[in-house]
């Protein structure tokens, strides 16, 4: 068949909770079938089953949560990722099923379709328990939690003290994840390939505490000179783990990125523009 690109490997992730996901699974299994060899599908968020299946592209049918966690699972081993959006947003899942199938040999093939994203690797020490390591896609948020009284964090960069911010918490990010939580907080939108890393305090009780955006290769400590009984640190919004007084986080670029499949209909900033409407004038109706 003309144009059809036999020999690439394609698995296939459904999320489990998403109806729409199953059914939408079920049709680009049957479509992708008949261009390139299927290595695999299942309604999961493990993305090793495409690792150990010996994919070319993994493609995610989910939203954006539903790519960021397959990402994680990948770990250093990372597989590019075509996301198919039957979510809310979709700003991260590019494609919808009807725009994958138009461009489906493109997406399976073409180097310059892919966009490295940076991962952070979070390592928490706690006085109280054995050091955990996760990694974050988008970011790693410490906030104050119940009783909700303000927190006090020591940040050091490359083992020199910086700060001491009192507020209601940090947020650590990638340039990927720039719009998401840090967004809200009133960070910086980055581009996603960026080299960078940005540090957004959330609600900070000083008029100096400022976004940071520093360079990718820095190694960020934060230690909770003064937390509350509920603090926490919460991993791209869906890890979670106590962070009390006492404990410390380390956080650093990770060794791989994860990969992205980009829609090769959209410009770098369609998403932006069409989705969270950015530079849109007012209304003068």
């Amino acid at each position: 068949m003309p144009g059809t690109i036999k020999t690439r490997r394609a698995y296939l992730l459904g999320n489990p909770d998403k109806p729409s996901a199953t059914q939408a699974l079920a049709d680009l299994c049957a479509f992708a079938a008949a261009r390139c060899e299927i290595a695999g599908s299942a309604t999961a968020l493990d993305g090793r089953l495409a690792v150990d299946a010996g994919a070319d592209r993994l493609i995610v049918i989910g939203g954006d949560g539903t790519l960021i966690g397959v990402a994680r699972s990948l770990g250093a081993q990372q597989i590019p990722m075509i996301g198919v959006n039957v979510g809310k947003l979709g700003f991260l899942t590019e494609f919808s099923a009807e725009e994958l199938k138009a461009d489906f040999d493109r997406a399976m093939s073409d180097a310059q379709l892919l966009s490295p994203r940076a991962i952070l690797h979070v390592a928490i020490s706690s006085a109280g328990g054995a050091p955990a390591t996760h990694l974050a896609v988008n970011d790693c948020v410490i906030q104050a939690g119940p009783p909700f009284r303000l927190v006090t964090l020591g940040v050091s960069i490359n083992g020199d003290h910086l700060t001491e911010i009192g507020g209601d918490g940090l947020i650590v990010c990638t340039p990927g994840g720039s719009t998401g939580h840090n967004l809200s907080a009133g960070g910086p939108i980055m581009q996603p390939v960026v080299d960078a890393i940005v540090l957004t305090p959330l609600c900070p009780h000083s008029l100096t505490h400022k976004p940071l955006v520093i360079e990718r290769q820095a190694r960020i400590e934060i230690e909770a000179c003064r937390a509350n009984e509920g603090s926490t640190l919460i991993i791209d919004g869906q890890v979670s783990a106590p962070f009390r007084t006492g404990d410390r986080v380390t956080i650093r670029r990770f060794e791989a990125d994860y990969l992205i499949v980009r829609n090769p209909q959209h410009a770098d900033w369609h998403k932006l523009v069409t989705k969270l409407h950015w530079g849109r004038p007012p209304s003068y109706e």
